[in-house]
């Protein structure tokens, strides 16, 4: 019995050694591929879950605990996609579009469909600055540098804001 069960040990370690040594290494992808990737969720996650909210239920603010004063989910979303657009038009080297000041939508952005039209094209803006961002793989992010709230402003945010769902 001993012999059978280390001979069966024997094999499976081997194998994994084998398995092991087969493996391609990850080959580092460019920051325009990151940033891509990185939209690409973004959207995949944030449009469905507005979309799937009613639009009866869009003017929605938590009431119970430490929410006083926060947002509706309509203006969540529309704040997030005010984001995106400065960030986007930033990167773009672009003027933001107008009503975005202070990340915030314009006044006339205010139906369930104007919003979503609004948050896609802002995700929009975003794929086009992606794409611009033109690093090869390991090539620092020097608009980082200059700008530090390029990238590290949306994690300040979500600390302040709370999530959107």
């Amino acid at each position: 019995m001993k012999p059978t069960i280390l001979a069966i040990t024997s094999l499976v370690l081997l194998g994994s050694f084998a398995v092991a040594q087969n493996q391609t290494p990850e080959v580092p992808r460019s920051t325009t591929r990151v940033l891509d990737d990185w939209v690409t969720n973004i959207e995949q996650l944030l449009v469905p879950a507005a979309d799937a909210m009613p639009e009866a239920k869009y003017p929605f603010v938590p009431s119970a605990g430490g929410f006083k004063g926060v947002r509706t989910f309509a203006e969540q979303v529309k704040h997030i996609a005010a984001a995106n657009y400065q960030l986007g038009s930033r990167i773009l080297g672009e003027p933001p579009p107008p009503g975005t000041q202070g990340e915030t939508a314009p006044e006339s952005v205010k139906s369930k469909a104007q919003i979503m039209e609004y948050l896609k094209g802002s995700l929009v803006c975003l794929d086009r600055a992606a794409a611009k961002w033109n690093c090869a793989a390991g090539e620092p992010l020097t608009t980082a540098k200059r700008n530090k709230n390029l990238i590290c402003g949306t994690k300040r945010r979500e600390r302040r804001n709370g999530c959107l769902i």
